[in-house]
Formats: structure tokens, sequence, C-alpha cells
């Protein structure tokens, strides 16, 4: 499975790139001190140590010495995140808040960046990070900026530029591992003339499947994994105040297929990559991507920027979906989807000096999914029940937003930003069922939303080594449309309502040993109203539909984290501790017999109806830590040697609200612990990588009714030149 299917290249370039400069500047290495990062959240660039942003940043080499190469593995080296992999989607969760549950209809809580526009909100989110310049982890509400608004935070992924007057310059890197693992990618910096210059980048890469299968599989697809991508940049920068930008990325991902483990199965006594299965299996998303950045600078020092956006993509998914070669039970799914995302955001941007700067912009989205005729089926069995669905869902945001800074005092500065948004969704699709004619339903349904969100902080510079920082933020997520019920007559249920949150929160930053450590702090706490959540439908509890919890749910916690670097020793470390309770309610586990009326909001409690009020929510470990460390060690002839230990531990969470660990539902503590030796001679580096040394079988998510396994032990080689 894709989860983790990268890694191994991530310690490649990590220790690589790291080995490299450290072969280059050997004699300055008792100089060394941490580079400044940056944020560009709020859309201008500004350091990370004197913004009142809770946030986790990484340069693209911080990236590979971390072991960051997909989006899965941002959990691994950030703190109170969790990113769980659902077929052909990806669920992330910040702080335990987030995307739950998985379709078109929910929309994600945590939005995700690529060069400046959003993302698919979901799906095809899987693409590798390769020839990346930067990624930022934003937590927290992100209520004035952010696309579509975010409840839980934002990723923003920035890729490399070219470089006007950088020559030809770029990198080759190439790696064989376990399990067949072969993959060979690149960039290159093309100089065109003073003004324009261009750069090609690639990745690709072939994987043998994880998983031994066996049964009577029906259709059988390879299991292997293939994916291959490309990205074509220009930049043209005629004067100091025109500069143009174009990136376009066409990816195909093939991933071979999901396969998932029953949850009837033992875990401790079943192997999680043994699976037998009775259906053939698919997954596969192919996208294309273009991107347009125009920013003039005015003489007064205003500048005015465009970002465009134009994405196309195809996700398809077939498989077996109950873990087993039984004939009964027998569940299977066979789904694709179109998805066509358009974006645009204009923002007007004062100078960054003087005591009040400003930003204003608008934004707007448009997303259309489209469900082919045919290409829809959930199979409970295949053959006898065939529930399917076409048509097309669409999905608009429009939002203006701004931001005030004044400078109150010497070092005190009073930030207040808000957004606008209007949201609406809209379904023409059918459902029905060939095996019964009767069940056949048109569903011509609208949901229209409105907030309004922000953020008022208080930062206080206290000296050159010191900021402290407090404010209060919140986000929304838009609400959605339920689906005609197959089995309940064809009744629609009402739409499910948007998400709000408002995040109280405090921290101080530091900068110590002359800038050779540097460390964040900070707690906060969030009351979350609506919390959107799929539940059975009252006095009918064998149909279920997307509902809003009826009580406030709160969430709190502390996160921490220091980077550090004396001479030839370097090392990061963050922690987070997440506490979450759900508001009162009142609900049914379908996977338990049942019986009576059970009303979200007033019951009546009973054996079949439970109150999740005080429950947590769910893939929100209450405790998560990581750890890297490396140290360069000089050879005679100029070249370094540089091992490093990385270490990750993410504690137990629930992969539902209902926490019965009987059921399944407790995925256990994982402890991934992972180490490389790169050996840099001049221009070349070899490394010898290795992830999950102990070969950890942990459960990564939940996708009722099977359990989806964490990456098993991969290891190999790699050599990267650089040019």
């Amino acid at each position: 499975m894709k989860t983790h299917a990268l890694l191994l290249s991530a310690s490649v370039l990590v220790s690589g790139w790291a080995g490299a400069a450290q072969a280059q500047s050997a004699k300055a290495s008792d100089q060394a001190t941490l580079q400044e990062l940056v944020v560009t959240a709020e859309r201008r660039v500004e350091n990370l140590q004197t913004t009142a942003i809770a946030a986790t940043v990484m340069t693209g080499s911080d990236l590979l010495k971390k072991g960051v190469f997909t989006v899965d593995q941002l959990q691994f080296v950030s703190p109170s995140i969790t990113v769980n992999n659902f077929g052909q989607g990806n669920n992330i969760n910040i702080r335990g808040i987030g995307k739950g549950e998985h379709n078109t209809q929910t929309s994600t809580g945590v939005v995700t960046y690529r060069d400046g526009v959003t993302s698919f909100p979901g799906y095809i989110q899987e693409e590798p990070y390769f020839d990346i310049a930067g990624v930022e982890v934003l937590r927290g509400p992100q209520g004035t900026f952010s696309g579509q608004n975010a409840t839980g935070g934002a990723v923003i992924v920035t890729t490399n530029d070219p470089k006007i007057g950088g020559g030809y310059s770029g990198y080759l890197l190439g790696h064989y591992g376990n399990y067949n693992d072969t993959a060979l990618q690149g960039a290159v910096n093309l100089p065109i003339n003073e003004t324009l210059a261009a750069r090609v980048a690639f990745y690709t890469q072939y994987r043998d499947t994880f998983y031994h299968l066996s049964g009577p599989r029906v259709g059988r697809n390879d299991p292997s994994l293939k994916w291959g991508a490309v990205r074509l940049s220009l930049l043209w920068q005629p004067n100091d105040q025109v500069k143009v930008s174009w990136k376009t990325d066409y990816d195909y991902l093939d991933n071979g297929g999901y396969f998932g483990d029953a949850l009837s199965n033992p875990p401790t006594r079943h192997n999680l990559f043994h699976i037998a299965n009775n259906y053939g299996n698919y997954a596969t998303d192919q996208f294309v991507r273009s991107i347009v950045k125009a920013d003039y600078v005015a003489d007064n020092g205003i500048t005015f920027r465009s970002i465009s956006s134009y994405a196309k993509g195809r996700s398809g998914w077939k498989g077996d979906i109950d873990g087993t070669a039984n004939a009964a039970p027998n569940y299977i799914i066979a789904e694709a989807v179109n998805e066509r995302l358009l974006t645009q955001e204009f923002n007007v941007i004062s100078p960054d000096t003087g005591p009040i700067t400003w930003v204003a912009g608008a934004y707007y989205q448009n997303n259309r999914y489209d469900f082919p005729v045919g290409r829809f089926l959930i199979g409970v069995p295949p053959g006898a029940v065939d529930e399917r669905l076409d048509g097309v869902n669409k999905t608009y945001t429009a939002a203006v937003f701004g931001q005030v800074a004044v400078q109150l005092a010497d070092g005190l500065k009073l930030k207040a930003g808000a957004r606008y948004s209007k949201w609406s969704t809209i379904n023409h699709v059918r459902w029905f069922v060939p095996q019964f004619p009767t069940i056949d339903y048109q569903d011509d349904d609208k949901a229209v939303g409105y907030n309004l969100t922000g953020k008022v902080s208080l930062d206080w510079t206290i000296d050159d080594n010191n900021f402290a920082y407090a404010f209060v933020a919140s986000g929304a997520k838009p609400g959605g449309l339920n689906g005609a019920l197959y089995f309940g007559g064809g009744v629609i249920p009402p739409p499910f309502r948007q998400e709000y949150v408002v995040d109280y929160e405090a921290g101080w930053k530091s900068s110590l040993l002359n800038n050779h450590l540097r460390t964040q702090i900070g707690v906060y706490y969030n009351h979350f109203k609506h919390f959107q959540v799929i539940l059975p439908i009252p006095n009918n509890p064998l149909q279920s539909t997307e509902q809003n919890n009826p009580n406030p749910s709160k969430l709190y916690g502390v996160e921490a984290s220091a980077q550090a670097v004396f001479g030839d020793f370097s090392f990061d470390v963050g922690m987070g501790v997440t506490k979450s309770s759900l508001g009162t309610f009142w609900t049914q586990d379908p996977r338990l017999p049942r019986s009576g009326p059970c009303d979200p909001k007033t019951g009546p409690a009973s054996t079949s109806c439970i109150n999740l009020g005080g429950n947590s929510q769910t893939y929100a470990p209450e405790f998560t830590f990581n750890v890297v460390g490396r140290y360069a060690f000089h050879l005679d002839d100029g070249d370094t040697v540089t091992p490093q230990v990385t270490y990750s531990h993410i504690s137990h969470q629930w992969g539902t609200l209902f926490e019965n660990e009987a059921a399944g539902d407790r995925l256990g503590a994982r402890n991934i612990l992972g180490a490389s030796v790169a050996w840099a001679h001049g221009d070349i580096v070899t490394t010898l990588y290795g992830y999950n040394l102990t070969n950890e079988a942990y459960v990564s998510a939940l996708l009722s009714p099977i359990r989806l396994a964490g990456a098993p032990r991969q290891y190999g080689i790699s050599v990267m030149k650089l040019f």
C-alpha cells in the first residue's frame, strides 16, 4: 500500500544532500548555526520564530533528513498530526480535527496547498514529494487565509522554482531496496536568457507489493506499485517589479491495490500482510495540474498578486472490502470518480515595513465530481445486491478576507484578520440497485451556507531571542448533502451543517546558545461545534446518514519542539499532548444488536443507545513524539560519513467514536525506528538506509469491516549525483 512506499527514498536524499553540504563546508562546521525558517501562511514571507503561528516548517533538505517523501510521513515529524490512508483518499487530522468520514460530501478540515493553490480535497494527495523547496504544517484553525477555510490546520507544499542566472544545475538519484524497490528521480535548471529560466523535475518508481495474497480472486490485477510524475516550471522576471511563474504537474500513480485484513481476525495472531480475498484489485490515480502566479510590485511597494489554477484528475479503486475469501459475507467495491478543480485568488499586500501593514484578498473555488455511468458499484454481495451511483456533485466557495497589523509599541504588535465565506454544494445524482427496479432514485439537492471567521493576536518580541504570543482564531468547514437511502424508500435526509471551531492559544519561541538551539512551546484550547459524523437514523438504525453532534466538543493540549546544531552534531525533536472530549450525544453502534429508537439529542439511553459524550475524537492520539539525530565524521581526504537515527512514537488512537476495543476500534501505539549512513565523496553521495528496522506490525487506519496495515521493514542503497 502507498502509505509509506517512499520512505526509503527519504533516507537516501536525507543523508545524501546533508552529507554533500557537510562535505563542502567541513571547515565551517564548528561555527554552524540554525538557518532561519520562514512561513508564507499570511501571504508574506515571515520568520517562523517571530510569527504567532503554531507550525512545523521544513526546508527541502529538512524533509530529506527526516524521511518525509509523501503526505503520510508528516505524522512522524510533526506534533499532533495523523494522516490516514483510506484507499484512494488521505484524511489529515491535526489535534483531532480534520476529516473523519471519507466521501466527496465531507469537506476536509485541513487544507493542502501545492505551490500556493488548494489541492484536491481528500483524493489524489499521495503524489510524491520530489524537488521540494519546503513544507509548512500549520496547526489550529486557519480562518483568515486558507482556501476553503480550515478548522484543523493547513499543509503548504512549495516546489523548487527555476533560477534565472543559476546556470545548469540539479541532481539525479537512484535507489534499490527490498521488495524490488527501484526508483529514479532528478531535476535540472535550464537558463534560457537573462529574464527567463525553466526547470524540469521527474520521479519514477516500481515496487513489489507488501502483501501475500490468497483466495479465489476474480479479475486479478498486478498488485505492485508503479509511479511516474513530471513537473515543468517556467519563471519570467523582466524587471524587479514583475515576476510570473508557471508550473504544470502530471502524475500517474498506480498503487496496485489496497488489501485489508478482516477485523474479525485477531490482530495479535494474524499477519496483517497475509490477505485472502475473492475479488480483483485496482487502485490508480492520475491528474494534471497547472498553476500561474503573477506578482507586480508598484512603485510604492504594494504587491498585487494573482494565483490561478486548473486541475483535472481521475481516481479509481476496486477491491475486496470484507478482508476474507469467504462466500458470505462478500463485500466488494469498484468505484471511479473524475474531479475538476478551478481556483482563483487575488491579493493586495502592503510593504513589510512601517508601523501598519495589511493584506486584502478574494478567493474563488469551483470543484466538480463526476461519477461516470457504470463505474460506481458497492456489491453486498456483487451480482445479488449492487448499489450504484452516477451523476455529478458540484461544490463552490467564494470569500473575501483581510488582515491588519499595527505596531503598538516597541516589540508589541496587534494583528486582526477576518474572512467572509459563502459555500454551496449541489447534487444531480442517481442512486439505484439494478436487481430491484423499484430502488431507483433521482437526487437533486442543494445546500448553501455562510460563515465569518478570523484571528486576533497579540505579539510580543521580548528581545532578539525571545518571542511570545496569544491569539483567538476561528475556522469553519462547509456542510454537505446526504444521499438517498437505498432501502429507505428513497428518502433524502436533510443536509448536515457546517463545523465551527474557536481556538484559544498562547506560545513562546526562543533562540538560545547563539542560535545553536531553537525552541517552540504552545498551549491551546478548542471549542468545537457541530462535529460532522455518520450516525444511524433515529427509529431506523439499519440506515445511516451524516449528522452533526448537537453539543459542543472540546480539545486542548500542549506542543513543543526544538532544533539544534553543535558542530557536526545536530538533532530535531517534537512532542504533542492532545486531549479531546466529545459533546453529549446518543447513537447506536451498527455492529451491535439494535432495538428501539435512539435520537442523537435525547436518546433514550439503553443497552443499544449509547451516549458517546466524553469519548475521544477519532485518530487523535494523546501523545506524539519524534526525534532525529545525526553526526558528521570528516575523513582525511575531505569526505564525510554521516550516520543518522530517527525515531517516532504515536500513542494508541481510536478508529471510531464508539471506542469498542472488542470490535477492533483501538489502534495500538506504534514505534518506528529508522537509520541511515551516508558517504559523501565530492558531488556523489552513497547511502545505506532502513525504515521500521524492528519490523513493527501496526494498524494504520480502519475502513470497516477491515483494517489497513502500516508499512513493514524497508532497506536499501542509493546513489545521488549533484551537478
